[in-house]
């Protein structure tokens, strides 16, 4: 059993806290464990703006390599995670601290749902924003901003596809895809809305084309799997092995390319 040279650390998205009693990645982590690699879960805020976050994951990062001693660390991201990932490389100086970035369904161009609710009426969206962050500060966070979160999510700074990630950095993307609402309860109502607004393959939330980013690897499941299923949430027994085969596979080919 050969596990990566340097740790791996699983960044979560939106709406999603790790903690103690709710595992952001599900059973991810222990079974990357049980391979024998050095794993972590990011513990930032769960509604925070792409800069807040990324400089929690700023702090998270060099307290892995603190404890480690290691010199990068791996990071894969889950929705939103890779794109607080991504501005922890470009605008915070870590691009020597990373070794790799993979991005699991993050909108790197955007989210068809973030833009359709952009569109109610901004004293409703004031509403629902307070009571998000009301919510989410009891639950932990530390710097909730959920108008902002949702406006990052809709709108895409092309300047962010073109920057051209240091040459430090190996960068690859994979995207999943919902083949049927009632594959997901969980998913099936935004996956609706999804194809009424564009009419392309999506996981409920993000388009495969939204999802491509660096070295695009394709999909991670050749099955109908979800943005939430990918990060064993909601996910389905018949699904669970394929999705901890994928996360074991990603993780061996990072070995052999040695990260």
């Amino acid at each position: 059993m050969v596990a990566c040279k340097y740790p791996v650390i699983l960044v979560h998205g939106l709406m999603i806290r790790h903690t103690k009693r709710f595992k952001s990645f599900g059973k991810i982590e222990n079974v990357l464990d049980n391979e024998g690699h050095n794993v972590y879960v990011s513990t930032h805020d769960g509604f925070g703006s792409i800069e807040n976050n990324a400089e929690q994951l700023k702090e998270y990062v060099l307290k892995v390599l603190d404890e480690t001693g290691a010199e990068k660390v791996n990071l894969i991201g889950h929705s939103k995670g890779g794109l607080d990932s991504k501005y922890l490389i470009t605008h915070l100086g870590m691009e020597d601290k990373i070794a790799s970035l993979t991005t699991l369904s993050t909108p790197h161009k955007g989210s068809i749902i973030a833009s359709s609710i952009w569109k109610l009426p901004l004293w409703l969206k004031k509403i629902i924003a307070f009571f998000i962050n009301t919510f989410y500060r009891i639950l932990g966070d530390k710097h909730p901003d959920a108008m902002r979160a949702c406006d990052q999510l809709r709108s895409v700074d092309e300047s962010e596809e073109t920057l051209g990630f240091s040459e430090k950095v190996y960068c690859q993307s994979y995207s999943t895809t919902l083949e049927r609402g009632r594959d997901c309860f969980l998913m099936a109502l935004p996956h609706k809305i999804y194809k009424h607004f564009e009419n392309v393959d999506n996981d409920g939330l993000v388009s495969r084309e939204s999802a491509k980013f660096g070295n695009y690897r394709g999909e991670c499941l050749d099955i109908s799997v979800s943005h939430a299923q990918i990060v064993d949430f909601a996910s389905r027994k018949s699904q669970k092995e394929k999705i901890y085969d994928f996360y074991k596979k990603l993780c061996r080919e990072l070995e052999e390319m040695g990260f």
